[in-house]
């Protein structure tokens, strides 16, 4: 079995798979609040003392948060925990950009998704929103925009009159008040900005794309934006799946 993770900047999952690639378990945790007592406590729930268990992969943007994962393996156990960007993917993908500055959760989403003869485009509503351009077996850049929780969060609380606000879709572009205002401001404004990317990377590339999304609003868009989508929540996991492979 196997122990894969993916550590965000707002959340951290953590999945037990077996060996037929099944996600058998999973945990979500703050990524803020990851400590070694909080990993001795979630991942006691997730494994039996790590029995069974023979690789051990994460792929991480927040390094401080990898440093006390991997330290918490190598204490409770001998198999090495290893991160995406330590292994050599050149069998896997070409990747057409500075290695150093695109993270390791960007790579395994293309790589989840790569088959040699398709295009994709990659919208991730994370933290940040991303769009990640993966043409045929090549990861040829991508996107990035402000997230739209953080925009929604950071426009409350830098506007005294502006108060938190849950993003919902909204069928009326005028609003009558100032959630209504705002709603439609963040939920029309992301769907344009979203349809016109998607837009600029095919008009730049002249090519077809398949469009996936994932990431936690991704309900909220995959039938509002004109751009047909498929939704995909386990992309990165998928992806840690098949990067796993190189792992002996």
């Amino acid at each position: 079995m196997y122990i894969l993770g993916d550590i965000g900047n707002s959340e951290t999952k953590i999945y037990l798979v077996n060996s037929n690639k099944k996600i058998i378990k999973r945990i979500n945790i703050p990524s803020k609040n990851i400590n070694l007592n909080t990993l001795k406590k979630k991942l006691n729930k997730l494994t039996n003392n790590f029995k069974g268990i023979n690789k051990i992969l994460f792929c991480s943007v927040v390094p401080k948060t990898f440093f006390l994962i991997r330290k918490f393996f190598k204490k409770n156990t001998k198999i090495r925990c290893h991160e995406v960007k330590d292994l050599n993917l050149t069998s896997m993908i070409n990747i057409d950009v500075n290695f150093k500055q695109v993270g390791s959760d960007r790579i395994t989403n293309a790589i989840s998704v790569i088959n040699n003869k398709n295009n994709f485009i990659i919208l991730d509503f994370g933290t940040a929103t991303t769009f990640d351009v993966v043409i045929k077996n090549s990861y040829k850049g991508g996107v990035i925009a402000p997230g739209i929780k953080l925009s929604l969060n950071t426009l409350s609380d830098k506007a005294t009159l502006i108060p938190k606000i849950n993003l919902k879709k909204i069928n009326k572009i005028i609003g009558k008040n100032t959630v209504t205002a705002v709603r439609s401001g963040f939920f029309w404004g992301y769907s344009g900005l979203i349809d016109n990317i998607i837009g600029l990377i095919k008009s730049e590339n002249k090519k077809n794309f398949n469009t996936i999304i994932t990431g936690g609003l991704s309900n909220l868009f995959k039938s509002s934006i004109k751009t047909k989508v498929k939704q995909n929540k386990d992309i990165t996991v998928k992806g840690l799946i098949k990067i796993s492979r190189l792992i002996n």
